[in-house]
């Protein structure tokens, strides 16, 4: 069975299994916030976290995507709220995390994953659009990441896994520049600096931070976009589907609680950056 909120093909069901302890329950008991959740990798993520007994909270500034999103996760037995939000504005933040406190009574996982990429010479380019992509891609990484952490630091000490989890979606263009690219990837490698500081800072009290870096993957950003001119002519065919970015997710805040992955960089085996 898929999920087609996004117009993307997202599996529900994997197994035989519905979604509730799909994959053995490992998150049972736990919340887990997700950004960008009405498409691409988030609407893949959500999936694959509520398959392993998380409930979710699903934030997005499309509300009828997040609403069909949560109605395929109660469907098959999860538990999902739908928060719509704007993480431009400063204060969206805080107040989507104290909704699921509020809702679900803890927090125990924050993937930020929203995001926003535009291509083009620093000549050419638009400076509106680098605003945009330093509120989204960064910026709003920092207010969530405030936000969530006093939630998470009392998740790792007092809930059943006896960790938290905070994991953000950056990016390969995040370590490996490219020409026309040069504010998203500015963005990304900010975001890699900051996890690993952050990292350094929480990890003695059990909360693991973690950061994913897609290759190219094919989402609405990538297709058809100006972010497709980052695939450099390899063939759609071959890139990575938001299905294998949600495994890796998965991977990461699955491992038992004395073992932390920080870092997955994760590309299409034809992508040669």
């Amino acid at each position: 069975m898929s999920s087609s909120a996004s117009g993307e093909s997202v599996t529900v069901r994997q197994d035989g299994a519905g979604v509730a302890g799909g994959g053995g329950a490992s998150l049972s008991g736990s919340v887990a916030l997700v950004t960008g959740a009405s498409s691409g990798i988030g609407a893949a993520a959500a999936l694959a976290l509520a398959r392993e007994g998380a409930s979710l909270a699903l934030v997005a500034r499309r509300r009828e995507r997040l609403e069909h999103l949560t109605q395929t996760i109660v469907e098959h037995g999860g538990a999902s709220l739908a928060l719509t939000a704007d993480l431009g504005d400063a204060t969206q933040a805080r107040r989507v995390v104290e909704e699921t406190v509020d809702h679900f009574g803890r927090l125990d996982v924050l993937l930020n994953n929203a995001g926003f990429g535009a291509r083009g010479a620093v000549e050419d380019s638009d400076p509106e659009n680098w605003d945009r992509m330093v509120g989204l891609n960064f910026t709003a990484v920092l207010r969530m990441s405030h936000a969530a952490l006093p939630h998470l630091l009392q998740a790792a000490h007092d809930g059943p896994r006896g960790v938290a989890d905070l994991v953000t979606v950056s990016s390969v263009a995040g370590r490996v520049p490219r020409k026309d690219n040069s504010v998203y990837s500015a963005t990304k490698h900010a975001v890699c600096s900051f996890s690993e500081a952050l990292r350094q800072e929480v990890t003695g009290r059990q909360v693991r931070v973690g950061l994913v870096e897609p290759g190219m993957t094919a989402t609405e950003m990538t297709r058809g976009g100006s972010q497709a001119a980052s695939a450099h002519g390899m063939p759609q065919e071959s890139w990575l589907h938001a299905e294998d970015i949600a495994r890796v997710i998965t991977f990461m805040v699955t491992r038992p609680p004395h073992m932390a992955v920080n870092e997955i960089t994760v590309r299409p085996t034809a992508q040669e950056h």
